[in-house]
């Protein structure tokens, strides 16, 4: 059988537009790849997530509306499988169900409901979807098909805080199943792909049938999804001498752009395959690989650049935006921003500003006019100090007595914040956040103002990641024009805000090559001060950086939404209480 992978990018409650490309993909897949099935992503109907407009019924009823509107409009002679929100079938429960449902010839002629909902980091199903109840396979051109629906297919990893006790791959391949299809909505992580893989490596051996993987692509928010779908299967010439079976990509999507690729079941090695993943035994907490801990490798941060222009270019077409602009302070974040928003939009829709102060250098004036002009964008230069003095000024009576702190320095931030926020209004023109992940964690960050924005596209980045990824930049832009597209300096020099004079960040932060290794074992691995020292860390600093990830907490809460890229993103993937006792010190 000839099956087709439709690996689309769905917009979140766009029922007309989401429908029209499931039609054209159908039609393609029927008439250039004559397909007898076409498989789409997880709630390719509605777009993923849907999150509370769940709780709308309209919501609810177009897109079911939109499944009745498919049955009469795909072509007759293939078999589609689509998903969709439906009505829960079953005499208790939550109201609605996450369900798969294969068309043919005008009528649903299967439904699959998802077994496992997860409520861990951005995901929260269990909120409005019942558990299947039933694990049904569908019978065409004979094969036996069976739907894991994509969390279904990860009970098999240690993700912290899930003990499902159902095993919805174990029921269909009880019943028979010799096809396994797992549509899913699996949002990119550094590295994850190769999870993937091996996931579904494991599955194929376990049940020996071949394994398609259905992944969304696009980005909704803060979710990115890569797409990169794909089919492993078993070749009857594939067993070795230890009795393991080797399993094959046989087929595989692009990474970050739709695609439609195409298996022949019978033929599976058909397409060049890439090189075989042979796992045939998984170590115990391999699924929770930490890419980041052990460092990024060249081709991840390729990847990683591409995810994060495609969450960019999708945020602002998907929320009506066509330009954007940001503050560009001579410094390595802002820089990173700068050019990941050129390659989402183009230089003629992203304006830089400078807005220096009496305490800004003028390297840092430098640096900027300089990237800008290597990017191509427009550069505008607006001083503050005229406004910071009025700012002064009127504050100076409540002031009286009071020595130069944070308050003046801030209110710099500010005023920058104002401005980039009014050049926002007058041109509706989309304001990047610059803030990374590590000074998002310690609150060295001002409210009101660098924080402003629609978007923080590195606020998942922590800064010694800012600075690899940079570094690479510059490394394929020498190998392919022989300089580099940011300026030296702005790679080498300390990191400062510069508001006040010869400030650094390092004389309110740990160096970042330590702070950023503390973080991870907080963040990610959700360790106390002590066991943190266990690790080899001092003990005091790393209660030091606990409280103030603690206490910065009402400043996240206020933040844009950061594009997620690690394994725990501040936002919807961390979601703490501001106020609390800091019982882990």
């Amino acid at each position: 059988m000839r099956i087709a992978i439709a690996q689309i990018n769905s917009t979140i409650g766009d029922f007309n537009g989401n429908k029209e490309k499931i039609l054209a993909f159908a039609r393609r897949a029927g008439d250039e790849q004559q397909a007898e099935l076409v498989l789409f992503p997880e709630l390719a109907v509605c777009g993923y997530p849907p999150m509370d407009l769940l709780d709308q019924d309209r919501f609810v009823e177009l897109n079911i509306r939109t499944v009745h509107l498919l049955q009469r409009e795909l072509p007759g002679d293939i078999a589609v499988g689509i998903g969709f929100v439906n009505r829960n079938p079953y005499s208790r429960g939550k109201n609605l169900v996450n369900v798969y449902g294969i068309i043919l010839d005008g009528k649903l002629a299967y439904e699959q409901v998802k077994t496992l909902l997860p409520t861990y980091d951005v995901f929260d199903e269990a909120r409005n979807f019942e558990s299947a109840q039933r694990w049904p396979v569908f019978e065409w051109k004979g094969e036996r098909i069976g739907t894991a629906i994509c969390e279904d297919v990860w009970r098999e990893t240690d993700t912290p805080g899930t003990a499902y006790m159902k095993d919805p791959v174990r029921e269909l391949l009880d019943q028979g199943c010799t096809l396994l299809c797992v549509p899913s909505a699996s949002p990119y992580v550094a590295g994850k792909l190769k999870v993937r893989r091996r996931l579904a490596e494991r599955i194929a051996l376990r049940g020996n049938i071949p394994l398609i993987y259905i992944n969304a692509v696009g980005a909704n928010d803060s979710i990115i999804f890569d797409g990169r779908s794909f089919v492993v299967a078993p070749t009857p010439d594939a067993e070795k001498s230890a009795g393991i079976k080797d399993y094959p990509l046989c087929v595989s999507a692009r990474a970050f752009k739709e695609d439609l690729v195409c298996w022949n079941s019978s033929s599976p090695l058909a397409a060049k395959p890439e090189t075989a993943l042979t796992v045939p035994v998984l170590a115990p907490g391999l699924l929770q690989e930490d890419p980041f801990k052990a460092g990024l490798t060249r081709h991840e941060l390729d990847i990683l650049e591409e995810a994060l222009i495609m969450g960019i270019r999708e945020y602002m077409r998907k929320c009506g935006f066509k330009r954007a602009h940001l503050g560009l302070s001579g410094g390595i974040d802002s820089a990173l921003v700068a050019y990941l928003g050129v390659k989402a939009v183009g230089k003629e829709n992203i304006v830089c500003f400078s807005m220096p102060s009496r305490f800004s250098s003028q390297g840092s004036r430098d640096d900027a006019a300089e990237l800008a002009s290597n990017l191509g964008c427009r550069y505008e230069a607006l001083s503050i100090e005229q406004v910071y003095t009025s700012f002064l000024s009127t504050l100076e009576s409540v002031f009286e007595g009071r020595t130069f702190d944070i308050a003046e320095e801030n209110l710099q931030a500010r005023i920058r914040g104002t401005l980039l926020m009014a050049f926002s209004n007058k041109f509706d023109s989309m304001l990047l956040t610059t803030g990374n992940k590590s000074e998002l964690a310690m609150g060295y960050c001002t409210l009101y103002g660098d924080m402003d924005g629609a978007l923080g596209p590195i606020g998942d980045l922590f800064k010694t990641e800012v600075f690899a990824l940079c570094r690479r930049i510059n490394e394929r832009s020498l190998a392919e024009k022989g300089c580099g597209i940011i300026p030296h300096a702005i790679l080498e020099k300390p990191p400062s805000a510069e508001l006040r004079p010869n400030q650094k960040d390092q004389d309110s932060l740990p160096p970042y090559e330590i702070l950023d290794e503390i973080l991870k074992l907080y963040l990610f691995n959700n360790m106390s001060k002590d066991e943190i020292e266990a690790e080899g860390w001092d003990g005091d600093l790393a209660a030091r950086i606990i409280r103030t990830v603690a206490r910065a907490e009402f400043k996240r809460r206020q933040a844009p939404p950061v594009l997620k890229v690690s394994q725990r993103a501040f936002g919807m993937g961390r979601r703490m209480p501001i106020a609390r006792a800091v019982y882990e010190i």
